[in-house]
């Protein structure tokens, strides 16, 4: 089959966009996983964190699927969501739509550049959930909030959440982020665990100052990334329930891939996060899928010059953590 992709990124978390709304594209469900596998694969030409596939929506102005490296579908993911946000908008020729996930349908719009020449939206992060449940994490309590999970860490205090991705979150100082704490417990919970059945992301946050955080992500079914949407908008929220930054205001979220900002909103029964950043186009390409064979054939490529504006980004976040993640 001949495939044509987009490979984007928000915040260094990369993805092949595949179009199913002007594309007469028609994947079987076990079609989306193998693609999924095979051209995310690092070892090959392409490679990616994951595969958005782009459908119409019955009640939205697009679909949104998330497939994850190793084939498996993803609730929600906010730096994909970014790059749906942006392709929905140009599509449809407006600065706003709403994009129908797993779990909701939501809000995305075009903003203002976070730096010159680079393509910024902002995305809705919701639902928020705290019931263990919902991740799930299998504890002898409805939720868990700044605690300690004997199982894992003697030191750590967890805070598990959905958004509706699962996460487990906590914050931590420079030292045990330059550890190898995080790699031992993130595989720990996601392998074969009794904790948590389906995986969880798990996510290190260190506090910079005040309206700003350092947050790095072990996302389940991909490994470490560049970032996490839903993992940054996470942790934004649990920040602001512990006081260290305010709800209603801006923080400023960096990452290895570069830099996001998030605004908390606290609703009356709940919360609902914003999340702003980089939709960054880095090719076109075609592609020639062989799935019985299990391979693929690159057939055409166009590259672009978007990352060269991220760079400088980039840049002006590796000298700001600099002289932050001292210690």
């Amino acid at each position: 089959m001949e495939i044509n992709i987009i490979k984007g990124h928000g915040s260094g978390n990369d993805f092949l966009l595949i179009d199913e709304i002007t594309n007469a594209y028609s994947f079987s469900e076990t079609e989306r996983v193998e693609i999924a596998k095979l051209l995310c694969d690092r070892d090959t030409n392409l490679g990616a964190d994951g595969i958005l596939f782009v459908l119409k929506s019955d009640r939205a102005d697009g679909r949104m699927r998330v497939f994850n490296a190793d084939g498996s579908e993803a609730s929600m993911c906010g730096n994909g969501l970014r790059l749906v946000a942006r392709y929905l908008c140009e599509l449809i020729e407006k600065n706003e739509a709403v994009v129908e996930t797993m779990k909701a349908d939501l809000k995305v719009s075009k903003q203002a550049e976070l730096i010159s020449e680079v393509h910024t939206y902002q995305v809705e992060i919701s639902p928020v959930m705290f019931d263990l449940k919902a991740l799930p994490l299998k504890l002898n309590k409805p939720t868990l909030y700044n605690e300690k999970i004997q199982e894992l860490s003697d030191e750590l205090r967890f805070t598990a959440l959905a958004v509706p991705n699962p996460h487990l979150i906590t914050i931590v100082d420079v030292e045990t982020l330059r550890s190898d704490i995080q790699k031992l417990l993130s595989e720990k919970v996601n392998g074969p665990n009794e904790l948590f059945p389906d995986g969880v992301n798990v996510s290190f946050v260190k506090q910079l100052e005040k309206g700003s955080i350092y947050v790095r992500t072990f996302e389940r079914g991909v490994g470490f990334t560049n970032a996490c949407g839903t993992a940054m908008s996470a942790s934004s929220l649990v920040t602001c329930m512990q006081g260290l930054n305010d709800f209603e205001a801006v923080i400023d979220v960096y990452n290895n891939g570069g830099k996001v900002q998030c605004v908390v909103h606290q609703l009356e029964r709940d919360y609902k996060i914003d999340l702003i950043g980089n939709a960054t186009y880095l090719y076109n390409a075609e592609v020639s899928v062989n799935l019985a064979k299990g391979t693929f054939e690159l057939t055409a490529k166009t590259e672009l010059t978007e990352q060269n504006a991220y760079e400088k980004l980039q840049a002006e976040v590796q000298q700001y953590l600099n002289t932050k993640m001292k210690g």
